[in-house]
């Protein structure tokens, strides 16, 4: 039996029909590889009939079901720790590829030895651009938000060649297992959000970089809460984000990065008091969770308390 070379790693979290339709697209890419590869499908506590969906279906040859419901850093982890392949391509359920993707994340890190992620470029079901690849967090790029200078200055999924970015988004991104083993995979402190930045940092700073790949493409369906106010994601973004400053800046920039975010949020929400289409309850929601990262209920303490009620309704 020929050695694994890669291994599709999904996350799902109570989203059956995006899962199956992901892993169908799974199994197109893998009609089209010249070397082995495997499907491993963790579900993160879900009561949807998901684990059921995935353990039928063709293309998964490994099921992780979790009876509960646990952070993103942590569940990528064990999907690295379980992966046999010298890559291990990190989806979300929401993650849909396009033909091709998978071989162009792979000829990428087989190209640059020095690469430890390789990040696809994003598309929204529309067939829009989505963002994928930032400048790491730190008080420069809070601030070039806070001064409305162009989006271009702190994003970095740019262009129509495969280059070096900060970090990339993980709804698609091939990882060097190597490397993540090097760095001890992704910290479980990150229950969502920040985990795949903070990642990438560390293997920067172990003398790896990262990359964008827009010759890869996925379809981001982004399943967010339909809300006006969507206040678990909310609070959970900007916890995470002050986590990670506090991490790797110092105090005082961690401080200064939440008022400069808050700022940024207000100008957000005073526009949108004119502007149709734009929510000023949910852009100042932002501006509170920034000033005030500690307060407020995340979606940790919702899969908490989906996990004591045994289930119910998507924690998130």
């Amino acid at each position: 039996m020929p050695e694994t070379e890669l291994s599709y790693c999904v996350v799902n979290t109570s989203q059956r029909e995006l899962l199956l339709r992901g892993l169908d697209a799974i199994a197109r890419e893998r009609s089209g590889l010249g070397f082995a590869t495997e499907v491993i499908v963790l579900d993160n506590g879900s009561r949807d009939g998901s684990a059921e969906a995935a353990a039928g279906h063709a293309t998964v040859d490994e099921l992780i079901a979790l009876p509960v419901r646990r952070g993103k850093g942590l569940n990528d982890s064990e999907l690295l720790r379980r992966a046999r392949g010298r890559y291990a391509l990190l989806l979300n359920e929401d993650s849909e590829l396009l033909p091709g993707a998978t071989l162009a994340l792979f000829a990428a890190l087989q190209a640059d030895p020095g690469a430890a992620c390789a990040g696809a470029a994003l598309r929204r079901p529309d067939g829009s651009g989505q963002p994928s690849a930032w400048r790491f967090p730190s008080t420069w790029t809070a601030l070039a938000g806070a001064l409305l200078l162009p989006r271009r200055v702190v994003v970095q999924s740019l262009g129509t060649q495969t280059r070096r970015v900060d970090w990339a988004q993980s709804a698609a991104l091939l990882v060097r297992r190597a490397a993540a083993v090097a760095v001890d995979y992704l910290d479980e402190d990150f229950f969502v959000y920040s985990d795949e930045v903070d990642f990438q940092l560390r293997l920067r700073q172990a003398g790896w970089h990262s990359l964008y790949v827009p010759g890869a493409v996925a379809v981001h369906h982004e399943q967010l809460s339909t809300d006006t106010v969507p206040e678990r994601r909310i609070v959970e973004m900007s916890r995470n984000r002050d986590l990670y400053m506090r991490k790797h800046h110092s105090a005082w920039e961690a401080r200064a990065v939440r008022w400069l975010t808050a700022w940024t949020y207000a100008l957000r929400a005073l526009a949108a008091l004119v502007l149709p289409g734009h929510s000023a309850a949910r852009y100042w929601r932002h501006v509170t969770a920034s000033l005030w990262p500690g307060r407020g209920s995340g979606l940790r303490e919702a899969a908490e308390a989906y996990n004591r009620a045994g289930g119910g309704d998507r924690a998130g």
